[in-house]
Formats: C-alpha cells, structure tokens, sequence
C-alpha cells in the first residue's frame, strides 16, 4: 500500500494552472492553513499554478494570525474567488490581501450565500444541471441587482440567472466543477480515513470531496496526526478514505481563530453552565435583553453574529441557558454559543450537523426564530449587513444570512439605532444626550441582504430591536410599537431617523425591569 502522507508542498505540487479548488474552512475554525500557505509559496518561487478559481462556502482564513485566503491573494495566482464570506475584522488592523484585491478590481469576486455555495457541490456531484433556489430572490444574489458580484470584474462574468419554471420565478447558479478539494480533519490513518475529534465542526468536507471524486479530481486532506490502518472506529469516520488522495500533516494546527486547542468545543468535555462569562452590561446588553424575550420555551432558534449573539448570556443570566435550542451555520446544535474569536463554535453541544445539512433545515425554515443582526435598514425594511463601501473588511459578507432569512418565520434584527450617540443607561432608563454621527435607519440600504418586500409577500414576521424602540416592519414601512423608558420618541426615533419610522398608534413602554435593570432578569420562559 503507498503512502498517501506528503509533504504539503508535494500536494501542492499537484494543483494545475487554471484549477478549480475547493476549500473548507470557517475562518479559523477548520482551515488547512499549511496547505494554502505552501500553495502561495510554490507560486513565488515557480510562477505557478496561474489563474486559480477558489470556492469557500465560509471564509477561509482570519485577520488573527491565520493567514487562510490571504496565503494566494496574489496577482497570477487567483483569478476569481466565489466565497460566502471573507476574512472581516475591526478597521483599526490591516485591510487583508484579498480585500484589497478585490476593491482593486484585480480578481472577480463574488459572494454567494454559504447554504447555495454547499447545494452547489453537491449538486456538481450528482451531475445535476445546478442549483435550482429561491433563495436570494430580491437580494443582492439576484441578477436584477448585483448577481453576487462584488466588483466590475465579477459582473462581466454572470454565475447566477432568473429562470421561469411552473410559473414561479427561481435563480439558477450553473454547476461549476471543482478540480481540486483542500479539506481538514484532526487524524487520518495511512488509507486516508479522517476522524474530526477536536474540530468545532465538520463544515463540508464530505460534500466538497465527493464533489471533486466524482469529477476526477485531487482531494488534499490537512490532519493534526496519523494513526494505523485500521485503527479508527468506523462510526467516527467522517470522510472515508476512498475519496482523500494525499494527507498533509500541521501538528500545529489551530483549532479555530485564536485557540489552539479546547477539548469543550470538540464537545470532548462538557463546561460547567457556570464557567460561562454573562454579557457586560450595556447598551448591547439591554438590546439583547429585549430580543431575547421574543422567545419561548422548547423553540429552536438560530444565531447570527453581532449583538444577538448575546441572546444567549442572556439567557444564561436568567437561569434559562437550556431553555431553547441553538443552531448555528457551522454546525453546532444547542449547547452555548460562543463569542468573540470562538464564534461559529459551542460548547455543550447536543449534536454537530455536517454544513450543508444544517443550510438544508435552515433554507426549508424549519427553526423557529432567528436572531440576527444589522448595519442599516431602509424605508422598504431591507436589511444590509453584507457591504460597507468605506470599509469592505469590516463585515465578512453574507455567509448564511441570505440562506437563513429565506424561509424564516420569524425575524429579530437587533442593531443600535445611531452610529456613535452619547446614551446614557440607568435601571431607571435609557436618554439620549447627544444624536449620533448617523442613523442606521435610511432611504435605501447600500447592499440588499435581505428583502423587506418579500418578507412582506411571504407572511414572514419580521422585527428590528434598537436600544431605542421596536420597530415593527408593516406593508406602510417601518412602524415602531415599544419605546425603551427615557426614550422621547418624536425626537429620538422619528426626528432621529429623518422620518424613516414611525410611531405606532398605541405605542407602548417597555417595563423598566426586564431590559434595563442590572441585576438577573426573568424571562417567564
């Protein structure tokens, strides 16, 4: 039996010029970070492979010390990259390669939901004639907006169309075969069988092998360590070894963003509920607070990044931490979300679904509610998260809000009403001293991420909570129903947002005690 163990630069050494190669990856979390940067150095020293086409369902890469995407963002080397989200990060680090690469406009690129980018291998593999979806109808994905493209380069080189199909509208992405899969595990054996026991998630790496067996192609598979033929319980095998052609072995691989290794997100150990840190109290906090009673007990919900993702300290604070069921885009499902530099992982997890499993549930609406969050929103309800001219980085793209919110029966968009107010907080009130440098609220968003108006014809319940009021999104616009005590609402929220929202007839006061007070709440779950 050869070997199928390489050095990372021998398994680069396979890739052709004008490939087509698939990466697994949430940022940090899973990234075959040696592969990629051994893929950017045999570039620089050969001047090859040229003209790569890269696909990330989720980014690859961090702004953090993992380098991911960033390793080939070269001139000559990508050509075009189609990815649910890029590495993002706060303004005050460097604007990565890729960025600049793409506001340069010298690769086309694209950002396509992460659910269809999944559905797009798949249905590759298969040899089925594309994606077929309503997702992204009236969004930027759409072709009578942007068509996914986020520069000039993109837009001469449609990926996505309308179709008519039994008289309902549809977008169809074509196939597009990948030749090569860069894919990470924790352990292979010497026949190439992979195990993910300390990896927060199994992504798509399964979808993304058989993609490119099924074509012919090379699967290069990054590992933590090797152990025996045969020495792997055959349930833990997560991609069979029939379908990695070479193994590549980082000892030092990180598990996600910022962590080396933490048996809790591996769902190895369970945390005590008590080890978990609240959210600090604040202004976001109190935002958390009101969202977080939109909830019931048994639901299911998902998380987005952002201010929502403190719902769940919320409920951790309340005595109500198992109250209902998270589910994340990378996988997880129930357990604690976590923040910061872990966010897309948990700890205390009941199960890890596989990706594309999960984009299936949540494409099909099947949650109960999702809490998510917003950059602006305008007179139609739209909701923008994904673009920010002025500086791209700091948001990471779609990744699976348009998947999510296509089929959502309830939405709770949470966000601060202005950008860089004077508030002051109280347990009695929040006031408003000074107006900020600008409103979120606006005539029209920069970027469609999600469509008010078909939120509208589809029945969807749809809420935006600010520190300032509720707003409820109604076939007359923006219409806010509950101001937060302290809040003046002619001038804080109508004069605030030049109009944009309104007051609600019989506008009503939150109870000061379950958003502004300091000590635990009681969610009455």
């Amino acid at each position: 039996m050869s070997s199928k163990i390489v050095t990372a630069a021998d398994a680069v050494a396979r890739i052709a010029d004008g490939a087509v190669v698939t990466v697994s990856s949430s940022s940090g979390l899973g990234c075959p970070d040696k592969v990629l940067e051994a893929l950017g150095a045999r570039f620089d020293k050969e001047g090859h492979p040229r003209n790569l086409t890269t696909l990330h369902p989720i980014a690859a890469g961090d702004m953090y010390g993992i380098k991911g995407i960033d390793h080939i963002a070269r001139d000559g080397l990508l050509s075009t990259i189609i990815a649910g989200s890029y590495p993002s990060g706060p303004s005050s680090l460097p604007m990565p390669e890729i960025w600049r690469m793409l506001v340069e406009n010298r690769v086309a690129a694209y950002n396509v939901p992460s659910g269809i980018l999944f559905d797009m291998h798949r249905d590759a593999a298969a040899r089925r004639p594309g994606v077929m979806t309503k997702v992204g109808l009236e969004t930027f994905v759409d072709p009578v907006r942007e068509g996914c493209a986020m520069n000039d380069a993109a837009t001469k080189q449609p990926i996505v169309s309308r179709m008519e199909l039994g008289g309902e509208t549809w977008l169809h992405f074509p196939n597009i075969i990948p030749d090569v899969a860069i894919i990470r595990a924790t352990t292979a054996d010497e026949r190439g069988n992979l195990t993910y026991e300390h990896e927060g998630a199994y992504l798509g790496g399964l979808e993304q092998a058989i993609a490119v067996r099924n074509h012919g192609g090379l699967v290069i598979a990054q590992v933590k360590r090797v152990t025996a033929a045969g020495s792997l319980r055959p349930h833990d095998v997560r991609v069979p070894g029939h379908l990695v052609d070479l193994v590549v072995v980082d000892p030092e691989q990180r598990q996600t963003t910022e962590t080396d290794y933490d048996p809790a997100i591996s769902g190895e150990i369970m945390r005590p509920w008590s080890s978990f840190s609240l959210a600090e109290h604040g202004i976001e906090k109190v935002v958390a607070r009101r969202a977080a009673m939109e909830l019931s007990r048994g639901q299911t919900a998902n998380l987005g990044f952002g201010i929502s993702a403190m719902v769940p300290r919320v409920l951790l604070e309340a005595g109500q931490e198992q109250a209902v069921t998270w589910a994340i885009e990378q996988g997880a499902t129930g357990g604690m979300p976590l923040t910061g530099f872990a966010f897309g992982c948990a700890s205390n997890a009941d199960a890890y679904m596989p990706s594309p499993q999960q984009f299936t549930y949540f494409q099909g609406g099947g949650f109960d509610v999702s809490f998510l969050s917003f950059l602006e929103i305008d007179l139609q309800g739209n909701v923008n998260v994904s673009k920010l001219g002025k500086k791209p980085y700091l948001t990471a793209g779609c990744g699976g809000f348009v998947d999510i919110t296509a089929n959502a029966r309830k939405i709770v968009f949470s966000g601060l009403f202005e950008a860089g107010a004077d508030l002051s907080l109280t347990d009695e009130a929040l006031t408003v001293n000074a107006p900020g440098k600008f409103t979120k609220m606006v005539d029209r968003v920069e970027h469609v991420t999600f469509s008010g108006n078909r939120a509208r014809e589809t029945g969807q319940e749809v809420l935006y909570v600010t520190e300032r009021c509720v707003i409820q999104l109604t076939d007359d616009g923006l219409l806010a129903t509950e101001i937060m005590p302290g809040i003046e609402p002619q001038r804080d929220i109508v004069d605030a947002s030049n109009g944009r929202v309104k007051l609600a007839n019989g506008l009503r006061e939150m109870p000061k005690g379950p958003c502004l007070r300091t000590k635990a709440m009681e969610l009455h779950l």
